[in-house]
């Protein structure tokens, strides 16, 4: 079964690269605002959530927060995406638990590879209980 991927970003354009780079591999659902994504994490958990850090109604930083306090979701691997190069921003995506930060514009192939190694790498490390 493929594995489930949330991209969550308020730009059309990158819902649409980041769909597109990786829907020949796995099942994704696109939402354009973090509420939605917060309202489908009701119905469904995903393998990862890929996370716009700037948008309109909640930021992704402030998503984050929310996800990570929540047994619930708390393990989802999330790479935040972002066309930002801030070193204080960066910095403190990856210290509230982000696994990586994706920059924008989207390199198809580059995150393919950066989705395939995270969520081979984050499969295994949660099935032994090792986090």
């Amino acid at each position: 079964m493929q594995k489930l991927i949330f991209i969550v970003d308020d730009n059309d354009s990158n819902l649409t690269a980041a769909a597109l780079a990786l829907e020949s591999e796995y099942r994704v659902l696109t939402m354009p605002t973090a509420e939605k994504m917060f309202q489908m994490l009701e119905k469904t958990k995903p393998d990862m959530i890929l996370l716009d850090i700037e948008m309109p109604d909640i930021s992704g930083l402030d998503a984050m927060k929310k996800l990570m306090g929540n047994p619930e979701w708390e393990t989802i691997p999330i790479l935040l995406l972002t066309s930002w190069n801030d070193e204080d921003v960066l910095s403190h995506a990856l210290t509230l638990g982000a696994i990586d930060v994706v920059t924008k514009p989207i390199l198809p192939s580059v995150l393919r590879n950066r989705v395939k190694n995270y969520i081979s790498k984050w499969i295994v490390v949660n099935r032994t209980g090792v986090i």
